[in-house]
């Protein structure tokens, strides 16, 4: 049985295949979704432990996916780690005025990224 559900929202295809592979090998199940719009129907209808959000993505951007969810009293305790190859400070400040459990920036160590998972989910 898997640890948790995670969502992964990226339009990058080929580091959601990397994602995928290295967090099903630590035993987590992965759902993934291709841009913003995408999120907020897998979000609410497969109810995830935790989402790894992009930031820059077509249709609606992961700061709009964000608020969204958090707008929502459904989806709003999920927690959401960002991920982004932009590392402005304003970025950082942004994502955690909308409520992100943390910000991940690209390119990064995945054993790093799963403890960061492990801390948010707690085991």
């Amino acid at each position: 049985m898997a640890e948790a559900k995670i969502l992964i929202v990226d339009d990058n295809p080929d580091l959601i295949a990397v994602l995928k592979v290295r967090l099903e090998s630590f035993g987590y199940e992965v759902v993934v979704a291709e841009d913003g719009v995408k999120c907020l129907e897998k979000a609410s209808s497969g109810k995830p432990d935790l989402i790894l959000l992009d930031v820059l993505m077509p249709e609606m951007d992961g700061f709009q996916a964000l608020k969204k969810l958090k707008e929502d009293d459904l989806m709003k305790t999920i927690p959401v780690i960002m991920l982004t190859a932009k590392d402005k400070l304003d970025d950082v400040a942004k994502a955690n005025a909308l409520g992100a459990a943390d910000f991940i920036v690209k390119p990064f160590d995945y054993r790093i990224m799963v403890e960061k998972i492990r801390k948010i989910l707690k085991n």
